[in-house]
């Protein structure tokens, strides 16, 4: 093992992962299983079909207690907390004052506490971010990731399967809800029907001390296949879903990344609000789109951009896409340019090839309630 792996650290499945033969690589400081031996696009297309199951324990989570815990989550996120119903999750940006992104987050309302939810490559710098602001607020800020163990169950067989090892009543969980309850003997845990793959699922929350038999139970029933981050990309990619260091990052707006509806302006002051009301009044200089390759080009992380002629940034994100049958990506163009139909032109190692700017999501038939 190299001195960089050695320092790697291991989320509580790890060894899950090594016994079914999985490719472990670096990744958000963690040694995570890419694919497995039968391949991203079969991982694909299991949790297209039937359901694979996501190791994503590298996931960070912050607990928020105490009286003002929504005030604070509040101003440190766009999206308004206070609209969330208990036991309702949404998605929402961590910002800096001058409105780019430090990370794109989840948020849980509970009844007596608060859950965000973030990138594992993110949290420390997240949680040093956040907690700036926590004196104004009469409210406690923890990191809790050491103690959760966290899988993502995707796919369109998935609550038939979970339904099987829970005393939940899933029915009752509406698509970005949560409840909690026991999942193969164990828990409480939060049991979210949520995902980033565009198909139904639940992720499952539960204490580290509780991860093998949470998975030896899933896996038990014979109907799930593991799956890597591979397939996670490509998934979440056909779906238009934004990955943090490619589709956004500190130098993005939400109205930018085609996000403005992260974006509550009217809920009161948040960190990063004067900056998203002045580009606004101004205007958007530039547009996140989504593209397609009527060839078989892989639109590769990085490849120059260029509309009528001029540079214009570079690849966010591209893959050949599994579901759709084309080569897929997204990347920034001027504001005016982005119009669904005009074109776009990527330099493919020297050669220039002719995308053109499509609707996302790319994949329109997801399972997702």
């Amino acid at each position: 093992m190299s001195a960089e792996n050695a320092t790697l650290l291991k989320t509580p499945f790890h060894a899950n992962h090594v016994a079914l033969g999985a490719k472990m690589v670096p990744f958000a400081g963690f040694e995570m299983p890419v694919q497995y031996p039968t391949g991203i696009t079969n991982e694909h297309n299991i949790v297209r079909t039937g359901c694979g199951l996501f190791d994503v324990s590298h996931m960070g989570e912050f607990l928020i207690t105490g009286p003002q815990a929504l005030d604070f989550v509040n101003y440190v996120t766009s999206n308004n907390v206070a609209a969330l119903a208990i036991g309702q999750v949404h998605y929402s940006g961590i910002l800096y004052e001058n409105a780019t992104f430090v990370d794109d987050c989840l948020v849980y309302r509970a009844a007596d506490h608060i859950m965000m939810v973030v990138n594992a490559s993110n949290k420390d710098k997240d949680f040093a971010h956040i907690s700036q602001y926590v004196s104004k607020f009469d409210c406690k800020l923890e990191d809790i990731s050491d103690r959760i163990a966290l899988l993502a169950l995707q796919g369109p067989k998935a609550q038939a399967i979970l339904a099987t090892l829970t005393d939940a009543d899933l029915d009752s969980i509406k698509y970005y809800h949560f409840t909690t309850g026991t999942v193969a003997g164990v828990g409480p845990m939060v049991i979210s029907r949520t995902g980033y793959t565009g198909e139904d699922g639940f992720e499952l929350y539960h204490d580290v001390k509780d991860a093998q038999t949470v998975w030896n139970a899933i896996m038990a029933t014979g109907q799930v296949q593991a799956v890597g981050l591979g397939c996670r990309d490509s998934l979440r990619l056909e779906m238009g879903m934004a990955l943090y260091g490619n589709d956004i990052d500190d130098t993005v707006t939400p109205f930018e990344a085609n996000l403005g509806w992260l974006v509550k302006l009217k809920k009161g002051d948040f960190v990063g609000k004067a900056a998203l009301e002045a580009q606004k009044a101004a205007g958007v200089p530039r547009k996140l789109v989504g593209f397609t390759i009527a060839d078989k080009a892989f639109p590769r992380h990085g490849y120059p951009v260029f509309v009528n002629g001029a540079p214009s940034g570079v690849v966010c994100s591209g893959t050949m896409s599994p579901s759709v049958g084309l080569p897929i990506g997204t990347c920034y163009v001027p504001t005016a340019h982005a119009v669904v139909g005009n074109q776009v032109e990527i330099d493919q190692r020297g050669k220039k090839v002719v995308a053109t700017i499509t609707e996302m999501p790319f994949w329109k038939h997801g399972s997702h309630k």
